[in-house]
């Protein structure tokens, strides 16, 4: 059999999927295109997307939940400057091709007389970050239902003290289409699933939780009972953990963090500050300070949405643009921001492969894929015994962000109260405050185990949720603010 170039695969599937069940083709496209560029615009875009999604729940040893849908419909976009106009609709059809954009040109101003150039079409360039299965398919009904056991039965296994075990399954299968009024074509085929655990341990009458989990961009049959097993054991473990936990002290002190998960920290209080339309306006505290040191030396961060099988990984961005590796502080110095089409445009710089948006329904705007920091040189246990007294967090719960100021505040799910570089015991209810820019400049010390997150983020913006990716070595920070229960 002969196979296509992964470009052209993908967008046969999404021509399948997208264009031919409507009668519609490439043609029509360019119609509903022109018909926008009548008017003085400076971008239009049609943003088609399917998908497909599916979920199962089990507790108490019985499927308690199960979930499945279909979504499907058409973006259409216009911009001019700074001004976008945009329609939606779940119908895919000419007509409501035709309807949006004489809606959307609206924006602009009407050009005068003249033929409308349709630009010739090329497809755009891409990446074979992962494969274009439907991993809902990967697995049958019966051998969901039997994975979701086996992680049950693993969790009572592990300790007599687990009285509650909660376990899902989601899987999702999403096919875009991307076509820009400048003649490009995109498209891209993206699976996703995560599995996660979530266990209830009681001792001596208190109850603690620990929850773990993982996924990505590949098939349910990734989960074998090996890599189960191992988010069993962080959860059970975490319940377990927490049941010695006492009060946590508070103050300013220096903390320690951990690799991997904790990175949502640096997602939060740095990253957000780092998206192009923040900059652009302003309103972020890294404003206007590209090629000034803005954290210590040894830190470099990234947003790399070319990572293989990754959460937050694409093969293109919503508006067509290839994902990138973008260095965005280089040994401390601030080397740029993360742009979409729109605000790259207006700040005289190229789109850097972060154009995203929910699902058709929403305008694209800059978003971060997968953001880490890259390791040092110290042993993550050189960093926790250079602690005279302060906190180790391994992980995080929940936390809220100031772009404008930087100010973050960030609960911890489990700590450790560290005395002369001995771990004393676990601590419950410790909350991390600082401020996101002056936070990097007190990094001293930085590990050589940098590790990216098991797969399970999601990022909210503006009403928005994308899946994405965080990363970071253990991690010295000091004077930071701890509010504890002490």
């Amino acid at each position: 059999m002969i196979s296509r170039e992964p470009t052209l695969e993908r967008l046969a599937i999404a021509r399948q999927l997208l264009l031919e069940p409507f009668g519609l083709d490439e043609n029509d496209l360019a119609k509903t295109l022109a018909e926008i560029k009548a008017h003085k615009v400076d971008e239009a875009d049609l943003y088609f997307q399917y998908t497909r999604a599916e979920g199962w729940s089990l507790e108490e040893g019985i499927v308690k939940t199960g979930s499945f849908s279909i979504d499907q419909g058409v973006g259409v976009r216009a911009v001019s400057g700074e001004k976008t106009a945009f329609a939606y609709s779940d119908d895919i059809s000419k007509a409501s091709l035709m309807d949006a954009a004489r809606t959307v040109r609206t924006i602009g101003a009407a050009a005068k007389g003249g033929r409308v150039k349709v630009p010739s079409r090329k497809v755009a360039s891409s990446r074979s970050l992962y494969g274009d299965l439907d991993p809902i398919s990967s697995l049958n009904s019966t051998e969901k239902v039997e994975l979701l056991g086996r992680v049950e039965q693993m969790a009572r296994a592990k300790d007599p003290r687990v009285i509650q075990v909660m376990a899902g399954l989601a899987s999702e299968y999403d096919v875009v289409m991307v076509v820009r009024a400048d003649g490009t074509l995109a498209a891209d085929v993206r699976p996703l699933v995560r599995l996660s655990v979530t266990v209830i341990a009681e001792q001596n009458g208190r109850r603690e939780v620990g929850s773990a989990g993982g996924g990505g961009r590949f098939g349910l049959d990734h989960f074998d009972d090996a890599l189960a097993q191992s988010y069993v054991d962080e959860a059970v473990q975490c319940a377990l953990t927490n049941l010695d936990a006492r009060p946590a002290p508070a103050g300013e002190m220096s903390v320690v963090l951990g690799s991997g998960w904790p990175g949502i920290l640096l997602h939060e209080a740095i990253g957000h500050g780092l998206e192009g339309d923040f900059n652009r306006k302003g309103s972020s505290a890294f404003s206007g300070r590209i090629g000034q040191r803005v954290a210590a030396k040894g830190v470099t961060v990234l947003d790399d949405g070319t990572i293989p099988d990754r959460r937050g990984s694409l093969n293109v961005d919503d508006e067509g643009n290839p994902s990138q590796r973008n260095v965005l502080i280089e040994d401390g110095i601030l080397k740029g921001y993360i742009q979409d089409g729109m605000n790259a445009r207006l700040m005289g710089v190229k789109p850097t492969g972060n154009g995203r948006r929910e699902s058709y329904a929403h305008v694209p705007m800059p978003r971060m894929t997968n953001t880490y920091m890259l390791g040092g040189d110290k042993s993550p246990e050189e960093i926790v015994s250079s602690l005279k007294k302060g906190l180790y967090a391994v992980n995080f719960g929940g936390g809220q962000v100031d772009i404008t100021s930087g100010k973050f505040v960030f609960s911890t799910s489990q700590a450790f109260w560290v005395e002369n570089g001995k771990i004393q015991y676990p601590v419950k209810g410790a909350t991390l405050v600082g401020n996101g820019p002056d936070a990097l400049t007190r990094v001293s010390l930085i590990g050589n185990d940098m590790k990216l997150d098991p797969g399970v983020g999601t990022c909210g913006k503006e009403g928005q949720s994308v899946p994405v990716g965080v990363g970071q070595p253990t991690l010295r920070i000091d004077g930071l603010t701890v509010g504890g229960t002490a």
